[in-house]
């Protein structure tokens, strides 16, 4: 008999612990599993008897992990990534489609990803693409997908990183909006804004000089609309680069002024050490990489002023 079995009560109880350690509620665990609360609490205690330690610990404001149960979570948890690294593995092989899941801004999705994924399925077409979309700050755990694109330092002890670019910042408008300023200098500008989670043009974000007057603002919690505005000639939005970048490049969007913000911020693709990269997630990854240095680059050419190559990828 395998030892490990004989150290458990059952094979069931790691499922019920791995949801209520995951979870920290029995609650929702119990939810997931598809079972009763009471039946949750009585696999745990079993389970604790069995091993002799307490896992959780349980008070009136909920409950945490002990530091036994912490080391079994964690192991318990590759254990299980592993295991379905493995059957998707398997279920690849058999049906020959590969199912890539990604988490994005919303943002980046509909203005940089979305007016190249006929070239991304050409690309990689035997992948079937999942989203895992944010409407907000880019943030949030990425253990569900196969890749995330989150604003962190680097490598971690749970994370590996690629970096993409550093946070850069421009103010964008399109072109007919940065034409009509130019014919009426004195004419109001509109200001297009992220509301509560971005800096404002008041905060430090300045267009310059050329954009002096009257002001009028238009303030949106989707980036994504933010940017549409900005291209249907609403007014000047504050373009991230990593999202604008594909705009820029086609002329759809201009620069409001040659003023770049850099942030110490970075924008990674990262994932889960704990989950295997797949060739296939790599090769999506190293697209991105490429497709976004191409873009930047295009836009290098239109407007060497900006050295928009040297504040995105100089990390000096």
């Amino acid at each position: 008999m395998n030892p490990l079995r004989r150290m458990l009560p059952s094979n069931h109880a790691l499922f019920v612990f791995e949801a209520v350690a995951r979870n920290l509620s029995f609650t929702r665990a119990a939810a997931e599993l598809n079972v009763t609360q009471p039946a949750v609490s009585k696999a745990m205690a079993q389970l604790e008897r069995h091993l002799g330690v307490r896992l959780i610990d349980r008070s009136g404001e909920g409950i945490a992990l002990t530091e036994d149960g912490a080391i079994l979570h964690r192991r318990v948890a590759k254990g299980f990534r592993g295991i379905e690294a493995a059957l998707r593995e398997i279920d690849i092989r058999r049906t020959g489609i590969d199912t890539v899941t990604l988490s994005l801004s919303s943002a980046f999705t509909t203005h940089w990803l979305l007016p190249r994924i006929d070239t991304l399925q050409e690309a990689f077409p035997s992948v079937d693409f999942r989203f895992q979309l944010i409407p907000g700050a880019l943030a949030g755990p990425v253990d569900d997908v196969d890749l995330g694109m989150r604003f962190v330092e680097g490598p971690d002890l749970d994370h590996e990183a690629v970096f993409l670019m550093n946070e850069v910042m421009l103010p964008v408008c399109s072109p007919a909006y940065l034409a009509g300023r130019k014919s009426d200098p004195d004419a109001r500008t509109t200001f297009v804004n992220l509301t509560a989670t971005s800096p404002m043009w008041t905060g430090g974000v300045d267009p310059g000089p050329d954009w002096n007057g009257s002001r009028a603002s238009l303030n949106f919690s989707d980036y994504a609309v933010v940017l549409q505005a900005a291209l249907l000639g609403q007014g000047v939005a504050l373009g991230w680069a990593s999202v604008v970048s594909h705009w820029l490049s086609t002329g759809d969007l201009v620069p409001a002024a040659s003023r770049l913000t850099r942030t110490a911020r970075e924008c990674q693709l990262i994932h889960l050490r704990s989950r295997p990269l797949r060739r296939s997630v790599a090769a999506v990854r190293d697209w991105i990489v490429a497709e976004m240095r191409a873009d930047v680059a295009k836009v290098d050419g239109l407007y060497p002023e900006l050295g928009l190559s040297r504040a995105c990828f100089d990390r000096a």
